[in-house]
């Protein structure tokens, strides 16, 4: 009993694997589209490329947002 205690103790401070963090971005300030741009950008980066391109071709906030988004979540 003397000798599980301390293992026990041990045992509680040991760590679990950490979870992959979502990337989080301030983007106070910036347009809807460009926010919009930078979410599909994102989610494009770790999958099947998502892109509105209507958006991405004629709105140059949309297209700024949607590479600054690919490239800060690869």
């Amino acid at each position: 009993m003397a000798c599980a205690l301390p293992a026990l103790l041990l045992a509680a401070c040991g760590t679990t694997p950490e979870q992959p963090q979502k990337p989080r971005f301030n983007l106070a300030g910036y347009s809807v589209t460009f926010k919009q741009g930078h979410a599909d950008g994102c989610a494009s980066a770790s999958g099947k490329q998502r892109r509105d391109e209507r958006l991405f071709r004629d709105n140059a906030d949309y297209m700024m947002g949607w590479n600054d988004g690919r490239s800060a979540c690869k």
